[in-house]
C-alpha cells in the first residue's frame, strides 16, 4: 500500500512539474509578446499622426493575417476529420447492410419466434441479472437488440 501510495504521490508530482514548465513556457511567451506591443506602442507615439494612423493599421493587418492563417489550420484540421469520419461511416452503414441481408436470409417463422424469444428476455431482464445463454447463430440479432 505504500509503494502504491508512493508511486501515485511520484506520478502526480511529476504531471504538477510538467504542468508548471508548460505554464512557465506560456507565461515567457507572453512576456515576449507583450515587449513586442510594447515597442511597437513606444514607436507608434514617437511618429507622426498620419504615421501612427498607417503603423496601426499595418499591426492590424498583421494580427488579421495571422488570425486569419490560424482559422485555415483549424479548417483544414476539421475538414480531414469530417473526411476520416464519413469514412468511418461508409464502412459501418456496409456493416448493417451486410448484416441486415443476412438476417434476411434467416426463415421468417424462425423470425418470428426469435421476436417471441426477445419479448421474453426484455420481461426477464427486469427480474434477473447475469449472463444470457443464446445460440451462436443467435449472436448478430442479440448484438442489433443491444445496439438499437
Amino acid at each position: 500500500l505504500l509503494r502504491l501510495l508512493e508511486a501515485q504521490l511520484q506520478d502526480q508530482r511529476r504531471e504538477h512539474e510538467e504542468e508548471v514548465e508548460a505554464l512557465k513556457n506560456e507565461v515567457d511567451a507572453m512576456r515576449e509578446e507583450l515587449e513586442k506591443q510594447q515597442q511597437a506602442f513606444l514607436q507608434s507615439l514617437q511618429l507622426s499622426p498620419e504615421a501612427q494612423v498607417e503603423f496601426g493599421l499595418q499591426q492590424e493587418i498583421t494580427r488579421l493575417t495571422n488570425e486569419n492563417l490560424d482559422l485555415k489550420e483549424l479548417l483544414e484540421k476539421l475538414e480531414k476529420n469530417e473526411k476520416k469520419l464519413k469514412k468511418q461511416l461508409k464502412i459501418y452503414m456496409k456493416k448493417v447492410q451486410d448484416f441486415e441481408a443476412s438476417q434476411a436470409m434467416v426463415p421468417a417463422e424462425r423470425r418470428r419466434n426469435e421476436r417471441n424469444m426477445q419479448v421474453a428476455v426484455q420481461r426477464k431482464e427486469k427480474d434477473f441479472q447475469g449472463m444470457l445463454e443464446y445460440y451462436k447463430e443467435d449472436e448478430p440479432l442479440l448484438i442489433r437488440n443491444l445496439i438499437t
